[in-house]
């Protein structure tokens, strides 16, 4: 009965909605009615309060977005008798419905997420406790990146005798070191016999395999083959794990027989590519933090949280009922999700950060990254195709057509930015309204939308940061698309780069395009100058047209200060810490601090109260209480600068790592403590706002565009300088 009467309530509200939605009325009244509810809107985001009035605020949100889809629905398509505007008016109108479909299932995944954190429930004693596989797979990574990920994964806070850690070795394969090229073969060798010889002093286990095949997918299923662990812990060779990831994620399988998989999130000591080259990283939060702080919260209240690829405990036996990870797609780890979701297995988030990895350095990794996301997450909709699958509910189907849909955002962003132009150049009229109707609807809903944005994700994604990252993967991403549309079995996986470094300031290689689609913009706004000039009569189109590309052209001129690679002096990140410590040098022990921590070195503050010794190049020890259960002990570091005032003396030093020990002692200083990395992400979760958001937006384009057109300045000279040469 229960159900019966929620059904009529929501029969009876959909048909008021439809109503209200298609109840006829002229522009004044429109206008009316717009204002009205972007000042509710606002009130209620002024006065900060959740719960009902949350999902209050998105109501009328949604509200005016199914008006304006009506609207544009009936009253703006042009004639189907012209089609050279009726074309490309059909095409800005699916861009614009795909927009509000994406709102919807965002709207549905996001509306109500679940709390950021739950409550522990950790086993009584270790006789209790699973049995654990810990799997680092990896393909080309160096040693020392290796030797950190690993002695991490050993330092974790789990009884020995259950845990055992795995090195999944596919850049030492029987294939590769017997490849045809001389030098590959070497190569491969070499590699082998190196990371074995390391894996035997830091009590790893190292396995390989005969051929690369199905990549990662295959790696980890030959790790399964090999292994017997009731729990199988997945970490990247970048993802070196906190000392209590396992004490925060293991427990969650002892009260649900059909968990599968505990998620965490990827936390990264570095910036992305856009935000070292925009100088946001300790400012504003990171462009994945929308999806690891809201998104799978929201996508984890309806069971639908998918496997990452790393950072995440997974259920043996889930595994062996699937036949181990799916390999159909480049992107395993959603589609392994996808196909124990569809069997019945469970999923958990635990939103907090529990290891620390490294994201692309350079813009032509970070766009590879991300075309590899893109064309695998097509390969499931085409080969799995979530409305279909079988075994889900209704709410995940939602969620992974959500999660998978969304990398289409490249056609109706290239829409979108080219549009304008159908009018500008060619006196298209791809969308039949006069300017004041634009601007009632349009700039309501454009303006409707962004407050509903900003009240979802607010303090994990500014304003218009999201139109920005769009822009700039687009670009490439859309070849990329299409290539796995027409050949949905050609994408093979390509391991991303971790350990690059930009040295000198510089355009990236894959810069061109940008800068080409920046000045036809440009072109395009001193068309619009002419237009207004020489056809008054459409002035009101042309400036609403004109305005349309303006807003593309601040966007795109941000672009240009994103592909204008900065230089970095460090090699790695350095992370702030306050730890205690001993400076040994010569013979002598000195109290000191560690102020700063990176993979490679530490900087401390020395009280050496007149001391003598301290010089450039001279060997050292540092010697502190580890967080894990090590022994104290001394680990060796080389002095790389010094600065004495008074009797404080501050020391830049570098590792100097000679044993497993050592390797153990730098993890246990740079990622034991899971409590840093929250703190970092805390601090800058802060929300400007709508209109500062945008203001601040403003001048970043102003400043980026600047920087940009000066970089190509640089780069044409030095051409003509070497022409001349």
């Amino acid at each position: 009965m229960r159900t019966l009467y929620s059904a009529v309530i929501w029969a009876i509200a959909t048909v008021m909605i439809i109503l209200l939605v298609t109840l006829p009325i002229n522009t004044r009244t429109q206008l009316i009615a717009s204002i009205l509810i972007v000042t509710v809107m606002a009130i209620i985001k002024l006065l900060d309060v959740g719960g009902k009035w949350r999902l209050v605020a998105l109501a009328f949100g949604t509200g005016m977005v199914l008006r304006y889809v009506y609207w544009r629905t009936t009253s703006t398509l042009p004639p189907v008798n012209q089609l050279e505007n009726f074309i490309p008016g059909m095409l800005v109108y699916l861009a614009e419905m795909y927009s509000v479909l994406m709102l919807s299932l965002s709207l549905f995944v996001v509306a109500m997420p679940l709390p950021p954190a739950r409550p522990s429930s950790r086993s009584s004693s270790d006789e209790n406790l699973p049995t654990v596989d810990v799997f680092v797979p990896s393909y080309n990574e160096d040693e020392q990146l290796l030797a950190n990920t690993l002695a991490a994964a050993r330092n974790m806070d789990y009884p020995p005798e259950k845990l055992t850690v795995w090195l999944l070795d596919d850049g030492g394969t029987v294939q590769k070191r017997k490849a045809s090229n001389v030098a590959d073969a070497r190569a491969a060798e070499a590699r082998h016999e190196k990371l074995k010889q390391l894996c035997v002093e830091m009590g790893v286990n190292y396995l390989t395999r005969e051929r690369n095949e199905h990549a990662k997918a295959g790696n980890l299923n030959n790790g399964l083959a090999h292994s017997t662990g009731d729990l199988i812990a997945v970490f990247d060779a970048d993802h070196a794990p906190t000392r209590d990831f396992l004490l925060e994620t293991v427990h969650y399988f002892e009260s649900d027989p059909k968990l599968f998989l505990v998620q965490t999130p990827h936390f990264f000591l570095n910036p992305d590519p856009v935000e070292r080259n925009l100088q946001t990283f300790e400012k504003m939060p990171s462009e994945n933090e929308m999806f690891y702080g809201i998104i799978q919260r929201g996508l984890d209240k309806w069971n639908a949280a998918f496997f990452c690829g790393s950072a995440a405990v997974l259920n043996r036996k889930a595994l062996e009922v699937s036949n181990g990870f799916s390999g159909v797609s480049i992107t395993e780890d959603c589609e392994t999700a996808l196909d124990l979701h569809g069997l019945g297995w469970n999923s958990i988030y635990v939103d907090r950060p529990l290891i620390a990895g490294l994201q692309p350095a350079t813009f032509a990794s970070f766009i590879g990254q991300r075309s590899r996301w893109a064309q695998g997450m097509m390969q499931i909709l085409r080969f799995r195709f979530p409305p279909l699958k079988r075994g889900l509910s209704l709410a995940q189907r939602f969620c992974y057509m959500s999660s998978t849909l969304f990398w289409l955002f490249p056609f109706p962003r290239t829409i979108f930015l080219f549009a304008p132009l159908f009018y500008i150049f060619f006196d298209l009229e791809i969308f039949t309204s006069s300017g004041g109707e634009f601007l009632v609807y349009s700039l309501t809903y454009m303006a409707v939308n962004m407050m509903m944005q900003n009240y979802l994700y607010g303090s994990f994604r500014w304003p218009w940061i999201s139109e920005l990252y769009e822009y700039v993967q687009t670009v490439h991403l859309l070849p990329a698309v299409i290539s796995v549309m027409l050949n949905p079995r050609k994408p093979t996986f390509k391991v991303t780069a971790k350990d690059e470094s930009v040295a000198v300031s510089r355009l990236s290689e894959v810069s061109r395009p940008f800068f080409v689609i920046f000045f036809i913009l440009i072109v395009a706004l001193a068309m619009s100058v002419y237009k207004l000039y020489n056809e008054p009569f459409k002035a009101d189109v042309t400036l609403v047209v004109a305005g349309w590309n303006m807003l593309n052209i601040i966007i795109a001129g941000c672009a240009l200060g994103v592909v204008s690679e900065r230089g970095e002096r460090q090699a790695s990140r350095r992370v702030k810490i306050s730890r205690r410590c001993e400076f040994g040098i010569g013979g002598k022990w000195y109290t000191a601090t560690i102020n700063n921590v990176s993979v490679h070195g530490a900087q401390l503050e020395v009280y050496t109260e007149g001391a003598t010794g301290i010089a450039k190049d001279t060997i050292g020890h540092i010697r502190f209480q580890p967080f894990s259960d090590l022994p104290v002990s001394e680990l060796p570091v080389e002095i790389r600068n010094f600065d004495r005032t008074g009797d404080v003396t501050s020391v830049g030093c570098r590792y100097m790592p000679q044993k497993a020990l050592d390797h153990r002692l730098i993890a246990d200083l740079m990622f034991a403590n899971s409590a840093q990395w929250t703190q970092f992400q805390t601090a800058r979760r802060n929300n400007p706002g709508l209109f500062r958001g945008t203001l601040w937006f403003l001048w970043l384009s102003v400043y980026q565009t600047s920087r940009g057109l000066g970089y190509l300045m640089r780069d044409l000279g030095k051409s003509r300088s070497a022409e001349k040469g």
